[in-house]
């Protein structure tokens, strides 16, 4: 049970529990960006016209080209 949880997924991108985990930590506060990013945009349409967009085609080339 506990190897399930905590093991297989991050075994089957060939990564450690902790590397996977460093991976969701950054993954977890460039979407946090972004999403700031997009509030701001939201309210003065001239600021952050990229930055979500732009952050979020990086996490899927990121994803994308993983184990």
């Amino acid at each position: 049970m506990i190897a399930r949880l905590f093991l297989d997924h991050p075994a089957k991108v060939d990564e450690t529990f902790f590397e996977h985990m460093l991976f969701a930590l950054k993954f977890s506060g460039l979407l946090f960006a972004a999403a700031g990013a997009a509030l701001i945009h939201a309210f003065v349409p001239a600021l952050c016209e990229k930055t979500a967009s732009g952050i979020i085609k990086t996490l899927y080339e990121r994803t994308c080209n993983r184990g």
